[in-house]
């Protein structure tokens, strides 16, 4: 964890109760401390550090995107002390890093298929999530809280089923527990979530619900906070510059980037001894710069948000459905 001495500029940077956050690091455990700047650059810097590399002093690393996965690259190695540089096209978290469900989860269905498929391999998922979520709570509370989420049960089976499976949770979790999940009677349910359905479509009436806690962030700030830690670390980060073309040795080795500054039209290369295309979905538009005939590797997923009226749940409170098709 960043030394508690640094708390002061953390705040003046707003990474600390205001804005940004606090990393855990590698040097700690080697008995070192991170050392950030008193001030994140401006844009005009940072994109005058993006344009100094030469192909004879190239960046160790350049991250092309900066979405959340994007920038935490850039964190990592600017705090390990690589020399590093991110551009993102558009404005940090403008994609789909600004459009997830908000929840910091271990996976309650991938607990369910680990049981019932046997998998070793969802049973892992499952915990690494859990560890990483304590992980985000604890190193970004201003922009982190602990959710309650209610699973409804119509049947009576139901509710010593869900209350095993979301006790294994709990105990998965281990110490990094967020807090005990319980049985909550149907009027104590219907206390926190009013417009909780009372019978279910076929009739039968509630039984109860079990409540569990799992992790809820605000996306975008993160990434936002994400962005601004590694340019405090000494990374050279710049939003609305677009990767227009790669720049390549003679062996036809990627070893940079061609690069065009959206709000003054200039532009530049950027030279590195690695390039990491963080673009998300847009990975293969990226990957098309290296020329004709590149095997596109992204394959289309479908998924939706919806967005309810306040009315439709209450505050603080979310809900679950077990089951859906």
């Amino acid at each position: 964890m960043i030394s508690a001495r640094l708390a002061p500029w953390l705040g003046a940077l707003g990474l600390g109760a205001g804005g940004g956050i606090i990393l855990n690091s590698t040097k700690e455990q080697e008995g070192e401390h991170i050392v950030l700047a008193a001030s994140v650059p401006s844009r005009q810097q940072q994109v005058a550090a993006l344009s100094t590399s030469r192909p004879n002093q190239p960046f160790d690393l350049l991250v092309i995107g900066g979405g959340a996965t994007g920038s935490g690259i850039a964190v990592d190695a600017a705090t390990r002390g690589l020399s590093t540089a991110l551009i993102e096209r558009e404005d940090f978290g403008s994609g789909t890093s600004s459009r997830s469900t908000k929840l910091v989860h271990g996976g309650v269905r991938y607990l369910e298929k680990a049981v019932f498929n046997l998998d070793v391999g969802q049973l892992k998922l499952v915990y690494e999530a859990l560890q990483e979520r304590r992980d985000l709570l604890d190193n970004a509370p201003h922009l982190t809280s602990t959710l309650p989420i209610l699973m409804p049960c119509y049947k009576w089976w139901e509710v010593p089923f869900y209350w095993a499976g979301l006790k294994a949770y709990d105990l998965i979790a281990g110490t990094r527990n967020l807090a005990w999940s319980r049985y909550l009677a149907p009027s104590e349910s219907l206390r926190r979530l009013p417009t909780l359905a009372e019978n279910s479509h076929d009739g039968r009436s509630l039984k109860g619900t079990i409540q569990y806690y799992d992790g809820q962030f605000n996306d975008a700030r993160l990434n936002v906070a994400l962005a601004t830690t590694a340019a405090a670390a000494g990374a050279a980060v710049a939003n609305y510059v677009e990767a227009t073309g790669l720049v390549k040795d003679a062996n036809g080795q990627v070893t940079g980037v061609h690069c065009r500054d959206k709000q003054s039209g200039r532009k530049f290369d950027v030279h590195a001894k690695v390039v990491v295309n963080a673009t998300g979905p847009f990975v293969d538009q990226v990957r098309d710069l290296n020329g004709k005939g590149v095997k596109h590797a992204i394959v289309a997923s479908s998924g939706a948000h919806v967005t309810l009226p306040e009315w439709y749940g209450a505050p603080g409170v979310g809900m679950i459905v077990p089951k859906t098709k």
